[in-house]
């Protein structure tokens, strides 16, 4: 499987491609041909290629699952593909939330966690947030037990944070919990759910500092657990009078390559690289495992960011190219590794 993954030389033929149509006949080409055909008939353009990618993620997902389904690796993937039920629960609350169409909210779902395809659709059928929560709750769905807990909050708040939030420290919580053992599958994966914990309240506390949130008030949205970053430290970092202080004072974490970006990028370019930085750290993380113990989950767990960035890197290009963006601001806009 990794050896069908797409070469850099794949995306440089991309980058220079003038139009859509002209990255279509190249994906042609590629491993993603029989996706890119099957959705070519009933899609054009970008749509195509977003369902092309969205089906050849969804059956990449689907196979590992299947390869490890009653085997002792399964809990470990389970809390890797729970992410995309947390993913496509935040789609339908959010799209709840102002009223999208039901089409465009599946169209932006990817059912390749526990949460299936009939199982999504019934979800999105609900009139509003409140019945989804309680259809979620009359399943005993287990997210449905911290949307349940916040939902009164949200209500007087109006903030959709509230519930987003409540998710996402439900699933970390569960999540280390369920590798808390000794084994070398339960340590590699704890390490890399709270380097992604350390990552997460890292972007949190940049956008908080920037909209000068109170700390009283941040001390609610961030999550325990991280893996050098107490949220003692955080709330400190919220003391501090910008960004750059706060980057500094990470100079003896392994987040210190944050400090060697230029002041003048990031003021060109604005908190997102930062952000962009610490993404691609976190995906490097997760490539490294590859050169792991063989016998192991980490070729698995190398495998899947591998092709999560490959995905995410397609559809930037495709979007870019749809903005009639230049190859160099295209370029800026990849994750690299």
């Amino acid at each position: 499987m990794k050896s069908r993954l797409l070469a850099p030389d794949f995306f440089n033929k991309l980058l220079v491609k003038p139009d859509i149509d002209s990255i279509l006949s190249e994906l042609v080409n590629s491993p993603y041909k029989p996706d890119i055909e099957q959705a070519s008939l009933t899609y054009s353009g970008i749509q195509c290629i977003e369902n092309a990618l969205r089906t050849n993620l969804l059956h990449t997902y689907q196979l590992i699952f299947n390869l490890v389904h009653g085997e002792k690796f399964e809990k470990y993937i389970l809390i890797l593909v729970n992410k995309w039920d947390i993913h496509n629960i935040k789609t339908i609350i959010r799209g709840k939330n102002i009223h999208l169409p039901k089409e465009e909210i599946l169209e932006c779902l990817m059912p390749a966690g526990e949460l299936d395809d009939v199982t999504l659709i019934e979800m999105i059928k609900q009139p509003d947030i409140k019945s989804l929560i309680d259809l979620l709750a009359s399943w005993n769905y287990k997210y449905a037990i911290p949307l349940t807990r916040t939902y009164q909050e949200y209500l007087e708040k109006r903030d959709l944070a509230v519930l987003e939030y409540s998710l996402d420290k439900y699933y970390y919580k569960n999540a280390l919990n369920r590798v808390s053992g000794n084994k070398y599958a339960d340590i590699l994966i704890k390490n890399l759910i709270s380097t992604e914990i350390d990552i997460i309240n890292l972007k949190t506390t940049f956008r908080f500092i920037k909209d000068r949130v109170d700390p009283k008030v941040a001390e609610n949205y961030f999550l325990n657990g991280g893996q050098v970053l107490p949220v003692k430290t955080l709330l400190h970092f919220l003391q501090m009078k910008n960004i750059r202080e706060i980057v500094t004072s990470l100079i003896s974490t392994p987040y210190s390559f944050l400090a060697e970006i230029p002041a003048e990028v990031v003021e060109a370019r604005g908190l997102s690289v930062y952000e962009k930085s610490l993404e691609r750290y976190l995906v490097l993380k997760g490539l490294s495992t590859s050169h792991l113990d063989p016998l192991s989950i980490a070729p698995i767990v190398g495998y899947l960011s591998a092709k999560n960035v490959e995905i995410v890197n397609l559809r930037i290009i495709s979007r870019c190219k749809t903005e009639l963006m230049d190859e160099e601001e295209v370029r800026k806009e990849l994750i690299h590794v």
